[in-house]
C-alpha cells in the first residue's frame, strides 16, 4: 500500500477534506467542551425554569447569589460545581440596606427582596452591580428545562465523539483476534468462530444492544461496552476473509518453509497488509456507534440525565416539532446527521484512495 499516493489522492478530493475537517473540529470542541461553552457548570445543567423553551437570541438580566462560603469547584476538563444560585430577573429595585426584584416569568409578578447581608461582607450597591448583575445571551436558546441549548449541544459532542473511539477499539479488539484466529487456522477453530460469528449475525443489533445494555444497567459507560459488544462481528469476517487468502501468498509459504512461527506471520507479515480495509470499516463503525448510542439515548437506556447527549436532547423536546419551537429537536438531530454524514463520506474517500486498482 502506498501512503503517499493514498495521501495524495486524499488531498484532491474535496469532501474528503471537508469531512476530515468537520470531524476535527467536531472532537476539538469536544476536548475544550467547558472552555467553549457559556454554561460551564458539569454538564451544562444550570436549570432556570422561568425561562424555558426561550427562541435563539434570548437575552435576560441575572441575579447572582451566593449560597455557600466555598468558592466555585472549577474543572477545565469536567465542568465547574457552581456554588451560586442564578435568579432570571426582569425588573430591579434598590432599597437602603438590599434590593428588590421581579423573576422572570408571569407566574412571580411580586417583588422578593435580598438584604446586602447575603453578599460577602463589604459588598455595596456597585460591587452588586458590577459582580453579581449579568447580562446572558443564549445563542441557541434555552431547553424546556431552561438550560442554554448551545451548552448542552456543545457538552453533548463529547458522547458521540467517545462512543465512536471506545466502539471501534472494542470492536477492533474482538473482530480482529477472532477473525484472524479463524483464517489463518482454519479446521474446528474456523467452524466454532464461524458458527458464533453467524449467530451474533442473526441478531438484530439494535435489539442486542438493548439486551446488552439492561444486563449491564443503564449508564455511560455500560451504552460504550454494549455497542462495542455488538460490532465486531462486521470486522472478523472482513479479517478472516482476507487472512484467509493473504495466507495462500507465496511470501507465507515461504516464511513457512524457513520455519517462522505462526504467530510470527500472523503478526508481523500478515495483519499489517490488512491495515487499509480496517481503516475504512473502522470509519463506518464509528458512525454505525453514533447512531445507536443516539438511539438509546432516544428510548431512554443510553446515557443518562444530566449528561447531554444529542439523542436525548431530541427525545426531550420532539414534542416541541407540533407546538412551534421545532428547533429544540431539529438541531440536535441536524449534529448527529451532520456527524454521521462526515464519517461516512470520508470512509468512502478513503476506500477510493486505499485501492490499489485505482
Amino acid at each position: 500500500m502506498d501512503l503517499k499516493r493514498a495521501l495524495k489522492k486524499l488531498k484532491k478530493d474535496v469532501w474528503a477534506i471537508a469531512s476530515t475537517t468537520f470531524i476535527l473540529v467536531i472532537c476539538l470542541t469536544a476536548i475544550f467542551a467547558y472552555y467553549l461553552s457559556p454554561d460551564k457548570t458539569q454538564f451544562a445543567n444550570q436549570m432556570h425554569l422561568s425561562i424555558h423553551s426561550q427562541p435563539p437570541g434570548f437575552s435576560c438580566k441575572f441575579l447572582i447569589i451566593p449560597v455557600t462560603d466555598f468558592a466555585d469547584k472549577k474543572s477545565f476538563f469536567l465542568g465547574d460545581i457552581n456554588t451560586t444560585e442564578e435568579i432570571p430577573i426582569k425588573e430591579l429595585l434598590w432599597k437602603n440596606n438590599g434590593i428588590a426584584y421581579k423573576r422572570y416569568g408571569n407566574a412571580t409578578d411580586y417583588f422578593e427582596e435580598k438584604d446586602f447581608s447575603q453578599f460577602p461582607e463589604g459588598t455595596n450597591r456597585k460591587d452588586i452591580e458590577v459582580n453579581y448583575i449579568k447580562e446572558k445571551c443564549f445563542i441557541l436558546g434555552t431547553d424546556n428545562y431552561g438550560r442554554d441549548l448551545l451548552s448542552r449541544m456543545i457538552v453533548g459532542t463529547r458522547i458521540s465523539i467517545s462512543i465512536g473511539f471506545v466502539a471501534v477499539i472494542i470492536s477492533l479488539l474482538i473482530g480482529v483476534s477472532l477473525g484472524s484466529l479463524a483464517g489463518f487456522h482454519g479446521g474446528w477453530i474456523d467452524n466454532l468462530i464461524m458458527w458464533l460469528i453467524n449467530v451474533m449475525w442473526s441478531i438484530p443489533t439494535l435489539l442486542m444492544v438493548i439486551a446488552i445494555t439492561l444486563a449491564l444497567g443503564r449508564g455511560f459507560w455500560q451504552v460504550f461496552i454494549a455497542v462495542g459488544l455488538t460490532m465486531w462481528v462486521e470486522v472478523a469476517r472482513l479479517v478472516r476473509g482476507l487472512v484467509k487468502s493473504t495466507k495462500e501468498e507465496l511470501f507465507v509459504k515461504a516464511g513457512i518453509t524457513l520455519g517462522f512461527s505462526k504467530a510470527r506471520l500472523l503478526i508481523n507479515h500478515i495483519l499489517p497488509l490488512l491495515f487499509a480495509p480496517l481503516i475504512v470499516i473502522s470509519t463506518a463503525n464509528f458512525a454505525s456507534a453514533i447512531l445507536i448510542e443516539s438511539g438509546l439515548s432516544f428510548l431512554g437506556i443510553g446515557a443518562q440525565p444530566p449528561i447531554p447527549s444529542w439523542g436525548s436532547m431530541v427525545k426531550d423536546h420532539f414534542r416541541y416539532l407540533l407546538i412551534g419551537k421545532p428547533y429544540l429537536a431539529i438541531l440536535p438531530g441536524l449534529a448527529i446527521m451532520s456527524l454521521v454524514l462526515a464519517f461516512m463520506m470520508l470512509g468512502n474517500s478513503l476506500r477510493d484512495a486505499l485501492d490499489v486498482r485505482h
